[in-house]
């Protein structure tokens, strides 16, 4: 039943597949699209198959790393070391909250255990952006093999674009991956 207010409106209260209720505000021209299912129609397969496969596959990626433990592994250019595995899928992959310091010595792997870290939760939606702090010496090498190895693109963090940022405001304002020199990371 519409309202009697200038814009007739109503609330459809709704229960999703997963058996959840749910509403929406419903207008007269949506109105004209809604119809009742009975359970004849309800399997019927007359759907749009190219939206239901761009669904289902979104679905897939989304879900990928229930299936596949160490996604990130298998969608990156390199050889893990089983003490790399170690570290990022025995260790730092179920700690809670998210926040390492990764320091081992030279050569140890720490590029590819940050890599593998960093590209599985951002495969698992659980990190948007991140600050990667290295020696100024080895900025240019972890940009670099980031991005060969794990097709992680970062911008350089630099002095310059913490002064262009407005006062109150972070460099990080537009919500990016930023690896930053060791010396700026200490400035503020």
């Amino acid at each position: 039943m519409w309202s009697g207010s200038a814009s007739p409106r109503s609330t459809l209260v709704y229960r999703t597949v997963d058996g959840r209720f749910a509403e929406q505000l419903v207008y007269p021209p949506d109105a004209a699209r809604l119809r009742l299912l009975d359970d004849a129609s309800r399997w019927t397969f007359d759907g749009d198959a190219e939206r239901f496969s761009l669904v289902a596959e979104g679905r897939r990626i989304r879900y990928a790393y229930l299936f596949d433990s160490r996604l990130a592994v298998h969608l990156s250019r390199i050889r893990p070391l089983p003490h790399q595995i170690q570290a990022v899928y025995g260790e730092m992959l179920h700690e809670h909250p998210l926040r390492f310091c990764l320091a081992d010595d030279p050569g140890a792997g720490k590029t590819i255990m940050a890599g593998l870290l960093l590209k599985e939760l951002m495969l698992r939606g659980d990190v948007r952006r991140c600050l990667v702090v290295a020696p100024g010496s080895l900025v240019a090498q972890w940009q670099d093999e980031l991005s060969e190895k794990f097709g992680l693109e970062f911008e350089l963090l630099t002095r310059e674009t913490i002064d262009a940022a407005r006062i109150g405001d972070s460099a990080f304002g537009q919500g990016g991956r930023l690896p930053a020199v060791h010396e700026v990371a200490r400035r503020r």
